[in-house]
C-alpha cells in the first residue's frame, strides 16, 4: 500500500521533530521491562500483600509465576450512563482469564465526570483536569507491578485520553482498551437542538425541555451525537487498541459481553509469560498517532483531540502541533456526516458500514497507516472486518464494501467535503482551532464588532436584553487553563444559534472550549497564549471589529499596529473561579498547567529534562527548534 504524500510528510517531520524525545521514552520504557514486567520481581511479602484477598485458585496460579496476571482499571459508576455498564465487566474478565490458566485482579478505579451534567456549572471548571487526575490514578492502580498486561475500561470525553496517558507510561504492560459501547437511538438530535432553541426563545417551558433531552439521553450507552466520546472509541480502533470493530456495539447484549471476554483472552496471549510479547509502547508510535489524527479529520470529530492528542502523543515522547491537524486537514476527505455535522447518529453510522467500512476507505486511499502492530495479533488490515456471533461463537467477517446510507457515510471517491472539518486560526489575537464540518459556507467569515465577556453567564443576560441582535463576535475570554481549568462553554450554543437564525453574522472567540458538539456557529476555540497570561484577548476593547475567516485561517483585530501593541492588558475578575465545588483542590494544576497547543497537560514535557513542569516543556521546544 502506497501511503499519500501528504501523510507520509506529516509523519516523517513527527518522527524528525520528535527523534530524541521519543528515543528517551523508549529507553525508559526498555528500563521498565528488564526491571519486570509482572510480580516476579516482588518480594514473598510484597506478593503476600497483593494476593491475601484471592481465592485458593488465584492465589495458586500467582504463586506459580508462570501464567499471565490481568490488571484491571476501570472507570465505572452508576450514574453517568456511559459508564454504568461496565459494572459485570470485571466478573467477565476475571473468569475468561481463569478458563485460559491466568488470573485478572481490578487494579482501581479512576473517576468519571461528565460534562453533559455540568455543562454550564462551576464543576465543569474540573473536567480537563479530570484527564491528567485519571492518568495519574492509572498509574497508582498499576504501581503495584503485580500485573503482566491491562485493560482499559473507559469511555467518555477526559477518561480515556488520561487511561492512554496513563498506559503510555505503564508501556511496558501490552494494553487492550475495552469500551462499553453507545446507547441506542433515542429522540433525534436535530429535534433536541429545536427544542434547546425554542426554551431560549421563551416558546417552551422547562417541562418540555426536560422531557426532549430525558428522551435523547434514555438509556445506559454513551451519547449518540459525534462528539468527544465517540470520538475516543474512533480513534482507539483506527490506532489498533481495541479489537475490531468493538468501538459501537450496544451494551448490554450478547455480542459486547462476547467482546469483552475475548479481550480478556488476546490480552493474555500478548503477554511475555504467553510468548507473544505486544507491549503498548511498541504499538503505539507516529504513524498510530497520525491515524488518530487522519480518523478525527475524516469523521469531523471533536476538536478537543487537539488538545488530548498532543498530551497523548507527549506521554508517547512524540511531539504533535496544530499545524500537523491543518496540513492533514487539507488532504482528508471528510466521509461521515453524524450529528452535530449531521442528522444521523452513531448508531446509523455502525449500521451504514461503521469502522470497518471507515478504515478500508482510508486503507485504501493510502491516508492511513496500516502496518501497524494491532492488539488483534496483527496489523490494522484486520480492522475491515466486524465481529458476529455464529452459534454463540465469536468471529470476525469482512464487513461491507459500500456504503449502506451514503448520507451518513461516504467513500473517498465521493466524499462530503475534499478536506477534513478542522483548521487551525492564526493573526494577531493569537492561535486557536475552529471544527467546520458543521458550519455552512455562507457563515464561514465574519467582520464584526465585539462584546466582551468574562463569563458565560454574562452572555446571557445580554441575549435576554436584547443587546446582541446584530452582527457580533461574541469574545469570552478568561476561559483557558490557567484561568479557570478551559471549561466547556456549550451554554452559549442556544443563545448563539438563534442569533444566526435571525439573520445576524455571529462568531464566538474564546480561550476556552467547545468541543466535539461544535455546531453551526463559528467558534475560534482554545485560543492561545491565554488572556491571564497577557495573551492578545486581553487587548481587546469593546467595539473592536474582528475578522474571522475559517477558509483562510485568519482570526484578526482589525486595529492600528503602534495602537494594539501600545494597549494596557485587561485584568480578568477570576477570583470566583478560584473556590467551591472543590476548584480550590486544584489551585497546583492550575499553576502548573501548559498551554493549549502544548495540550493544556500539568505535567509538562515526559521526557523533558525538567520533567513534570511547563519550563520543562519550553527547554524541551526550544532544543528542538
Amino acid at each position: 500500500m502506497t501511503i499519500h504524500d501528504r501523510v507520509s510528510e506529516v509523519t516523517q517531520r513527527i518522527r524528525d521533530r520528535s527523534s530524541e524525545r521519543r528515543a528517551l521514552y523508549e529507553r525508559h520504557m526498555q528500563d521498565q521491562h528488564r526491571r519486570g514486567v509482572h510480580r516476579g520481581e516482588l518480594s514473598c511479602g510484597n506478593l503476600a500483600h497483593g494476593f491475601a484477598a484471592c481465592g485458593s485458585q488465584d492465589k495458586n496460579r500467582l504463586k506459580m509465576m508462570s501464567s499471565a496476571n490481568l490488571g484491571i482499571v476501570s472507570s465505572y459508576n452508576d450514574m453517568l450512563s456511559a459508564h454504568q455498564p461496565l459494572a459485570p465487566f470485571p466478573d467477565i474478565i476475571k473468569d475468561a482469564a481463569r478458563a485460559m490458566g491466568s488470573t485478572a485482579q481490578f487494579a482501581g478505579g479512576v473517576p468519571a465526570m461528565c460534562d453533559g451534567v455540568t455543562q454550564g456549572q462551576p464543576g465543569m471548571e474540573l473536567s480537563l483536569f479530570s484527564r491528567d487526575v485519571i492518568a495519574m490514578a492509572t498509574a497508582v492502580a498499576l504501581s503495584h507491578n503485580m500485573f503482566d498486561a491491562a485493560l482499559y475500561l473507559g469511555i467518555c470525553d477526559k477518561i480515556v485520553p488520561g487511561l492512554f496517558i496513563g498506559a503510555a507510561r505503564f508501556g511496558h504492560l501490552p494494553a487492550i482498551f475495552v469500551p462499553g459501547g453507545p446507547m441506542t437511538s433515542g429522540l433525534p438530535n436535530s429535534e433536541k437542538a429545536r427544542v434547546r432553541q425554542l426554551y431560549t426563545e421563551g416558546k417552551v417551558g422547562r417541562d418540555e425541555l426536560l422531557e426532549a433531552e430525558s428522551q435523547s439521553y434514555h438509556s445506559p450507552g454513551t451519547c449518540t451525537f459525534y462528539g468527544t466520546a465517540n470520538s475516543n472509541q474512533l480513534m482507539m480502533e483506527i490506532m489498533g487498541l481495541h479489537l475490531p470493530g468493538a468501538s459501537f456495539v450496544n451494551p448490554n447484549t450478547p455480542l459486547r459481553e462476547a467482546l469483552t471476554r475475548y479481550a480478556a483472552e488476546q490480552a493474555i496471549r500478548n503477554t511475555e509469560p504467553a510468548g507473544n510479547y505486544r507491549p503498548f509502547w511498541q504499538q503505539i508510535d507516529e504513524k498510530a498517532i497520525v491515524n488518530a489524527m487522519v480518523g478525527l479529520l475524516a469523521s469531523g470529530g471533536s476538536t478537543n483531540h487537539t488538545l488530548h492528542l498532543v498530551a497523548m502523543a507527549g506521554a508517547v515522547g512524540l511531539t504533535i502541533t496544530w499545524d500537523d491537524f491543518t496540513e492533514l486537514s487539507a488532504v482528508v476527505p471528510s466521509l461521515t456526516r453524524i450529528y452535530p455535522n449531521g442528522q444521523a447518529d452513531v448508531n446509523h453510522f455502525q449500521a451504514a458500514g461503521g469502522m470497518s467500512l471507515l478504515t478500508r476507505e482510508l486503507l485504501g486511499a493510502g491516508l492511513i497507516h496500516g502496518d501497524i502492530p494491532s492488539v488483534f495479533g496483527g496489523d490494522l488490515s484486520d480492522y475491515t472486518k466486524e465481529p458476529f456471533l455464529d452459534d454463540g461463537e465469536l468471529v470476525w467477517r469482512e464487513g461491507p464494501t459500500e456504503s449502506l446510507d451514503p448520507d451518513v457515510l461516504r467513500p473517498v471517491a465521493n466524499p462530503f467535503s475534499p478536506t477534513g472539518g478542522l483548521t487551525v486560526l492564526d493573526g494577531n489575537l493569537g492561535r486557536g482551532v475552529i471544527k467546520i464540518s458543521a458550519v455552512k459556507p455562507e457563515h464561514r467569515q465574519v467582520e464584526a464588532p465585539v462584546r466582551l465577556f468574562s463569563d458565560q453567564n454574562q452572555l446571557k443576560a445580554a441575549f435576554d436584553a436584547g443587546e446582541l441582535n446584530k452582527d457580533v463576535v461574541v469574545v469570552v475570554r478568561f476561559q483557558g487553563p490557567r484561568a479557570n481549568g478551559m471549561p466547556e462553554l456549550h451554554k452559549l450554543t442556544p443563545y448563539l444559534g438563534v442569533l444566526q437564525d435571525r439573520g445576524y453574522k455571529v462568531a464566538l472567540v474564546t480561550d476556552g472550549r467547545m468541543s466535539g458538539a461544535s455546531g453551526k456557529v463559528p467558534a475560534a476555540i482554545h485560543i492561545t497564549p491565554e488572556a491571564v497570561d497577557g495573551g492578545p484577548l486581553a487587548r481587546l476593547k469593546e467595539g473592536d471589529v474582528v475578522r474571522l475567516d475559517a477558509d483562510k485561517g485568519e482570526l484578526v483585530a482589525l486595529v492600528d499596529d503602534a495602537e494594539w501593541q501600545a494597549r494596557q492588558l485587561a485584568d480578568g475578575d477570576i477570583e470566583d473561579y478560584r473556590y467551591g465545588l472543590g476548584r480550590e483542590l486544584f489551585a497546583g494544576f492550575r499553576s502548573l498547567v501548559g498551554g493549549a497547543e502544548d495540550g493544556a497537560a500539568v505535567f509538562g514535557g515526559f521526557e523533558a529534562q525538567d520533567l513534570g513542569s511547563p519550563e520543562g516543556t519550553r527547554k524541551h521546544k526550544e532544543t528542538q527548534a
